[in-house]
């Protein structure tokens, strides 16, 4: 049986490759992601067969159970909304582990009076170590943002960068130590500079985090996840286990890999993402625009209003945002846009990669609607299509339609590519204030003549609508 364990790793690195190519189009995410957990199936099972484990089976079934209870709970109990908050606990659960495992690796390998164990184990045991810890506290700030708990702004202090480089530095001294002492020349205890780097590590990941604004959470999700990824690999180097090298090394690569991708959507660096973030709303902004210094005012209107406007288009684009997540409103959405379509009225849905509060935030929801696929168009499709639309109906989309980023140089956003919501021929925009959006600055478009605002819960302002449409039929 021993022999055919590493067939059977083979085998599951073989399903999770296939798995994230069938990621990468809603059509096949569904069949990839249940290609990807059977193949994780596979691992674990053939696990249990390794001798490492033998006399561990207990303690890992038990963990295994509390695991599997808890994800299952999860999995049924949080709400949609939360759904972001979940991913970031999953990141610094796996970065975590990671860590905890090369801390107990490594203390076994003293515990059995070797001494400090060797360069080629130290060194995969530092970096598993030093990364999980930085995804855990990382992701547990992170959570703690999209969650209300910690302020999603960003959270600046004198001789920031001044803190966060020394603890880099001092991490570095403390590894170096401990490479050094793997060479044969130990001064210090070895287990004193792991605690030690362990928690320098934590408080980086809170150094690291704290400071990025709420906007720029979906991007530092991403990030965090490559963390975890190539914190899972280098605890593969450690532990001599081939298929996490492999796993770790996939959600690593593709985690770097979308996180380019998101940052190069808000025209970006990552190094401006990490310590240049926007987040801090000036006091004059915090309620939002009432007028702007050319006379413009904002234009409020009602459901009745709004439903006619719709009922004379011909072409509607719905611009999803965290609004609609929040208000859980995607079911009432799709309701409103097969009335539409009823009338012979064709509708399509705009999604910006960093919508909401983590990556394909939106396609998750309106998928959980049973919006079409072939409904939703990403930024560069759908920009042409503005021109052409009669209403572009905004749902809580603050920050992806502002059109200070094309003509502000003074905005925090400049240079960010936005939806062309402001040329639709009409726009109505639901939320449920003024107040700006997590990039806490005021939005243009609301002050745009050809723009309606309509105030309210997103659900519930769009059930209205529904309403009135349906009345009028």
């Amino acid at each position: 049986m021993e022999s055919l364990i590493p067939l059977a790793y083979l085998v599951a690195a073989v399903t999770f490759i296939l798995g994230l190519k069938g990621l990468s189009s809603p059509t096949t995410a569904v069949m990839g992601n249940r290609i990807a957990a059977a193949g994780m199936l596979v691992a674990v099972i053939a696990t249990f067969f390794t001798q490492d484990v033998q006399g561990g089976v207990p303690v890992i079934v038990a963990g295994m159970l509390v695991g599997g209870v808890a994800g299952f709970a999860g999995a049924r109990m949080v709400k949609m909304t939360a759904m972001p908050q979940m991913v970031a606990l999953f990141n610094g659960a796996g970065g975590g582990a990671a860590a905890l495992v090369s801390i107990l690796e490594f203390s076994r390998e003293l515990g059995a009076g070797r001494g400090t164990p060797p360069f080629g184990v130290t060194l995969p045991t530092l970096l598993a170590l030093v990364i999980g810890a930085v995804s855990f506290s990382g992701s547990a700030i992170a959570f703690g943002k999209l969650q209300g708990i910690v302020t999603p702004r960003a959270f600046r202090y004198a001789g920031q960068q001044i803190v966060t480089g020394a603890l880099v530095a001092a991490i570095g001294a403390l590894a170096l130590g401990l490479l050094v002492s793997s060479l044969g020349t130990a001064t210090i205890d070895p287990m004193l500079l792991i605690v030690a780097t362990t928690i320098l590590a934590l408080v980086f990941g809170v150094a690291l985090v704290l400071p990025i604004g709420g906007a720029d959470m979906p991007v530092v999700i991403s990030l965090l996840n490559a963390y975890t990824g190539l914190a899972v690999a280098m605890a593969g180097f450690t532990l001599a286990n081939q298929l996490l090298v492999v796993a770790g090394t996939l959600v690593g690569a593709s985690g770097t890999i979308l996180t380019r991708l998101m940052s190069k959507a808000m025209n970006r660096s990552l190094g401006n993402v990490l310590f240049g973030a926007f987040g801090a709303a000036t006091a004059a902004g915090a309620a939002g625009p009432t007028g702007g210094d050319d006379g413009r005012t904002i234009r409020s209107i009602g459901p009745e209003d709004a439903a006619i406007l719709l009922s004379y288009a011909q072409n509607v684009i719905v611009v999803p945002g965290y609004g609609l997540a929040v208000a859980q409103a995607q079911h009432s959405v799709r309701e409103l846009a097969d009335l539409l379509e009823s009338k012979g009225i064709n509708v399509k849905y705009a999604i910006h990669p960093v919508a909401g509060r983590m990556p394909g935030h939106m396609n998750v929801l309106l998928a959980e609607a049973n919006v079409p696929y072939d409904k939703l168009y990403d930024m560069d499709q759908i920009n042409p299509e503005f021109q052409r639309a009669d209403v572009a109906l905004v749902i809580g989309a603050n920050d992806v339609t502002n059109p200070a980023a094309r003509s502000n140089p003074s905005s925090p956003i400049y240079g960010m590519p936005i939806l062309d919501v402001d040329k639709a021929q009409n726009v109505i925009v639901i939320k449920r204030s003024m107040k700006p959006g997590f990039a806490g600055i005021d939005n243009d478009l609301y002050l745009d003549p050809k723009t309606a605002m309509l105030f309210g819960d997103a659900k519930d302002a769009v059930g209205k609508v529904v309403q009135e449409l349906k009345r009028a039929a």
